[in-house]
């Protein structure tokens, strides 16, 4: 579209310029030493450079509107090539986060440097189920990763 409105522009300003340059008389109208047929009142050559100058500001209005577009695409791009390296960044804490944290959790809070050791399973309570529909008991499911505190 660039390409496009400077060629529009760069054919009215030769045009304009031709006329200009070899009209010597008020109602004749010469384009390159050329008589332009048809053109022989002064209101003729008048209409005739107003369709020279709307040539002229739509080859400019192109020019304008498909830089313009350029560069908005480019901000654009940018844009999200910053969002995109953002939210990587942001995956690759949170996994070393939860790499760490699992790490922790199989561990274990007394088994960081030591060697397993077998423990006697201690007697604990009976579990409450939860009563569903049916009549039927429900264990609730427990895990040290669900109780933290954070």
């Amino acid at each position: 579209m660039v390409f496009l409105g400077f060629l529009l522009g760069a054919a009215a300003i030769a045009v304009g310029a031709g006329v200009v340059l070899d009209n010597t008389d008020s109602a004749r109208l010469a384009v390159f030493d050329q008589d332009v047929p048809g053109l022989n009142n002064e209101w003729q050559v008048f209409l005739a450079g107003a369709g020279v100058a709307v040539v002229l500001v739509l080859g400019l209005m192109l020019t304008c509107t498909g830089a313009a577009r350029r560069i908005r695409n480019r901000r654009d791009l940018r844009d999200l090539r910053e969002e995109h390296q953002e939210s990587l960044t942001t995956l690759e804490m949170e996994k070393r986060r939860l790499e760490r944290e699992l790490a922790r959790v199989r561990q274990g809070p007394g088994r960081r440097n030591a060697q397993p050791q077998p423990q006697p399973a201690p007697a604990s309570p009976p579990v409450q189920g939860v009563r569903v529909a049916g009549g039927r008991s429900r264990i609730p499911a427990t895990s040290p990763f669900f109780e933290r505190g954070e």
